[in-house]
């Protein structure tokens, strides 16, 4: 199934507005069907950056942090220089306090097995019930550059320096 990058551009400028057109990029994702009731990943409105990935299997999140793996029946074969990030779905964590534990999940061009979907269950009270089928998280297909490592004695200055955590105020 091809995954659908999309960007708006004016020729004559090299700028996007709203007059540019449409430009559609398209990095075929080679998936690996491991349960044949679910279906595959997919884009829930046109314009999506992210596709839901749904629970092979059940799990319960226990209140106050429980956690669970939770397989999606699916394994990728992401094309190198591309990687997929597991993002939390909005609507869990506003609704019901789960979220994805290690976000965003990297899920990097070699790796074959099933993606599976590290889930927390942040809300003090109640558990969470995830059901076969449901949507968990959502994937994203991005661009990522490879980078050489290079040994110095000495970094170049910048603006910023060495400030870290918290540095610029509250």
């Amino acid at each position: 199934m091809p995954i659908e990058i999309a960007c708006w551009w004016t020729p004559s400028t090299g700028r996007t507005s709203a007059n540019s057109v449409r430009v559609a990029f398209v990095v075929d994702v080679l998936v690996l069907k491991m349960d044949s009731e679910l279906e595959l990943p997919r884009y829930a409105h046109l314009g999506d950056a992210g596709a839901d990935l749904l629970a092979r299997e059940g799990v319960t999140l226990a209140p106050c942090g429980g956690r669970g793996i939770v397989p999606t029946g699916v394994a990728l074969a992401i094309p190198e220089g591309y990687a997929g990030f597991v993002q939390p779905r909005s609507g869990l964590a506003m609704k019901h306090g789960v979220t994805c534990l290690n976000t965003p999940g990297l899920i990097d061009s070699g790796y074959r097995g099933e993606v599976r979907v590290l889930l927390v269950n942040t809300d003090p009270v109640s558990a969470y019930e995830v059901h076969r089928g449901d949507r968990i998280a959502q994937l994203v297909i991005q661009r990522v550059e490879r980078a050489d490592f290079l040994q110095v004695d000495e970094l170049p200055g910048s603006a910023r320096g060495a400030g870290g955590f918290g540095h610029t105020g509250r």
